[in-house]
């Protein structure tokens, strides 16, 4: 599979396939931003499975720069996947995860079917 454009409730997203390149640094991140704003996508739907698994471990800063990165160039991003077991290891990722989810830039949500859901919420 690769990654596929689709638009629910009016909002552009690039659903990105679990095959692709791995996101393991800004410059990355910032790869990944330029193909979505190139397909005038609004909003990136990322697997988990393609962060580099240090982006969970925040102590690293990782994860910081590449949702910086996302801010910073206007693209709002949907981490898709089960977070139970990284979030049950570190309180601070849980943190995050519950402040990102209130919020409209950044999400992490278990699938693509929640995401839509949420964008088409009122």
């Amino acid at each position: 599979m690769s990654d596929e454009l689709r638009e629910v409730a009016g909002t552009r997203i690039l659903l990105c396939a679990i095959e692709g390149p791995a996101i393991r640094n800004p410059q990355d991140a910032n790869d990944l931003i330029g193909a979505a704003r190139s397909e005038s996508a609004e909003l990136v739907a990322l697997p988990m499975e393609r962060l580099d698994p240090a982006f969970f471990q925040l102590r690293t800063g990782l994860a910081g720069e590449i949702l910086q990165k996302f801010v910073n160039y206007r693209v709002r991003l949907a981490i898709l996947g089960d977070f139970t077991q990284p979030a049950a290891d570190s309180t601070a990722l849980r943190d995050l995860i519950r402040e990102s989810n209130s919020g409209r830039t950044t999400w992490f949500l278990p699938d693509v079917a929640e995401l839509e859901a949420r964008l088409m919420a009122p």
